[in-house]
C-alpha cells in the first residue's frame, strides 16, 4: 500500500555576515579558506541559499530545503531592498539617475538597469554598526535601494557608475521577508504564507 507522504521543509531566515560566501559547500581551491555558512548554525542536510549575497555584502539571505521555494523567489521578479553606504554626499540628480536605471558592464557586456527604487535614509540606526573606515576619509551617504532583478554586484557596479563607489551593502528585505532584528551570524526560522 502506498501512502502520500508530505516532506517537512525548513525555512530560514539568516542575516550572512560580511565576509561569509553565500554557500555551504568549497568547490574550489582558491577558496579553500574562506568562510562558509554551515559554520554559522546547524542547518539540516540539503539547505540552499536562496540566491546570494557576494562575500563582501551583508544581511538578508533565505536558506531552505524546499527547491520549489527558492525557484519562486529567485525567478519572479521579487523586490530585494538594499540599505547601501556610499562613498561621498550623494544629490538627488544622482538617485534619480539610479532610479531611471544605468549602464553596467555585466560579463563584459553592457547592460542597462531596470528601473528601481532609491532614496536616501536619514536614520540608519536600524543598522548593526560596523567599522568600514575612519571619518578622515571624508563624508559618506546611505541609501536605499530596491530592485526586482538581481546581476552579479549590480548594487556596486550601480552606485560606482555614477560616482559614488559602495563601502557597505546590507540587504534588509526580499519581498514580504525582512531582516527584522537579526543580527550578524543569527538564523531563524520561518514558514512561508501564500505559499
Amino acid at each position: 500500500m502506498f501512502y502520500n507522504m508530505v516532506v517537512a521543509h525548513s525555512y530560514y531566515k539568516l542575516y550572512k555576515p560580511y565576509g561569509y560566501l553565500s554557500q555551504f559547500i568549497n568547490n574550489q581551491g582558491q577558496r579553500r579558506n574562506k568562510k562558509l555558512l554551515g559554520s554559522l548554525w546547524d542547518f539540516p542536510d540539503g539547505t540552499m541559499a536562496v540566491g546570494r549575497l557576494d562575500e563582501k555584502s551583508e544581511g538578508l539571505l533565505l536558506l531552505t530545503t524546499d527547491g520549489k521555494f527558492s525557484h519562486l523567489i529567485t525567478s519572479k521578479g521579487i523586490e530585494k531592498e538594499y540599505h547601501v553606504m556610499v562613498d561621498g554626499v550623494i544629490d538627488e540628480n544622482s538617485i534619480q539617475q539610479l532610479q531611471h536605471g544605468v549602464e553596467i558592464s555585466i560579463d563584459g557586456n553592457p547592460y542597462f538597469t531596470k528601473r528601481c527604487k532609491a532614496r536616501l535614509l536619514h536614520d540608519i540606526s536600524h543598522i548593526e554598526k560596523r567599522f568600514v573606515r575612519d571619518d578622515k576619509h571624508g563624508p559618506t551617504s546611505w541609501l536605499s535601494i530596491t530592485l526586482t532583478e538581481g546581476r552579479f554586484r549590480q548594487v556596486r557596479k550601480m552606485t560606482a557608475q555614477i560616482g559614488f563607489p559602495t563601502l557597505r551593502l546590507v540587504r534588509v528585505r526580499i519581498g514580504d521577508f525582512r531582516l527584522d532584528e537579526l543580527k550578524p551570524g543569527e538564523a531563524k526560522t520561518f514558514r512561508p504564507l501564500n505559499y
